[in-house]
Order: C-alpha cells, then structure tokens, then sequence
C-alpha cells in the first residue's frame, strides 16, 4: 500500500468510526478516545487529519448529507407519470431513513446543537436536495397534463414528504410504547408509506 492510499485509509477509517460513534452517544458523549479506540488509531491523528473534534463532527454530517444527496441524484422516474413519480419518491425516502438510522440520529444530535455546527460548514449548501428537483418537474407535467394545482410548490411537497418520514422514523421507538405496537413491522411502515401517500396526493390533486 502507497503512503497516499495508507493516508486515505486512515482518514477513512476515522470518519466511518466518528459516525458510528457520533449516532450512538451524541456529540457531546462522542468523545475523542472512542472514536480513536473504534478506528484504531490516536486522538493525534484525528487532530491531524480533521483539526478539531468539532472539524471531525461537521466532516461528518457533511459525508452523511452527501450520501444522501448521491442515492437521491441516482433515482430514475419517469416524470411523465407524476403521481406514480412521487409515491417512488416517497418510498425511497421511508426506505433511505430505515437503512440508515445513522443519518437520523446525527440529525437529531445537531438539531439538539441548534444547528451550530452545520452552519460552518462550506459545503452543505452543495448538497441541496436533487429530490426537489425531480419534485418539481413532477408537479410541473401533473400541471401540462390537468392534474395538479398550479400553486403547490416543490419544496413544500418536499418538505411534506421529508417531515412526515422522518418523525415516524426518528420516533419509532417511543411512539411504538406509547401506541401500544410495533411501528417498525413492515406492514406497519407500508401502512405509513400509503398514508403519506394519500396525503400527497390529496395537497396536489385538482379538486374536480
């Protein structure tokens, strides 16, 4: 192995464990000697590579947002079909927040920072949703072929969709004990999926 590919490796290895660790106790319980411990290198190292354990942490939601950002620009529609186009949407997006748990809670944890430390990010904005975009050129062929109200914009169908998965995911647990029943069942997320569905549907719709 080059000294350069030894280098990436390194850094790799510390922002995959930071996440892991970062998900599970949080920022301000994610310290340096876990991360370091679960990457198996020194807190010297991450010093070196990211500056700061608040460098490490903001690398670190940027990667999560990218990633995100990537499978979403990978979503193939056919955006002459807009209602069949956003239920897709909207599966991929239940089914992106259940495959990564990780994504919620590094939401949750900089959501409980106010967002302080996202916001010195110089990359995030990079990282604008493709899935508005798509949205958008769905509403806008529902509109050319009498379907969808003119007034619904993009980014609050966007905003809709993401609100309505994300607290069912990030709530799963808490909501199952007070409900009384397992909202993690796939039949109990495919219920959720077309009730999210209908909703949709019903803020687009024309109204005949």
């Amino acid at each position: 192995m080059t000294v350069k590919a030894a280098t990436a490796n390194t850094r790799d290895n510390i922002l995959q464990a930071a996440t892991k660790v970062f998900a599970r106790y949080g920022y301000d319980g994610g310290s340096l000697e876990k991360i370091s411990k679960s990457a198996k290198s020194v807190d010297r190292m991450i010093y070196y590579y990211f500056g700061s354990k608040e460098g490490l942490f903001i690398e670190v939601l940027e990667n999560a947002y990218r990633r995100m950002n990537d499978a979403e620009l990978k979503l193939k529609l056919n955006t002459s079909q807009p209602v069949e186009g956003l239920n897709e949407v909207i599966g991929f997006v239940l089914s992106y927040y259940r495959k990564h748990p990780e994504f919620i809670t590094l939401l949750n944890t900089e959501n409980l920072q106010r967002g302080k430390h996202i916001a010195k990010s110089e990359r995030a904005r990079e990282y604008s949703s493709p899935a508005i975009a798509i949205i958008s050129e769905l509403l806008k062929n529902g509109v050319a072929q009498g379907m969808f109200r003119k007034d619904v914009s993009a980014r609050n169908v966007y905003l809709l969709i993401v609100a309505t998965a994300y607290f069912y995911m990030s709530n799963r647990y808490t909501l199952s004990a007070f409900l009384g029943e397992n909202l993690q069942t796939p039949q109990a997320i495919e219920a959720w999926q077309s009730f999210i569905s209908s909703a949709v549907r019903r803020n687009v719709l024309l109204k005949l």
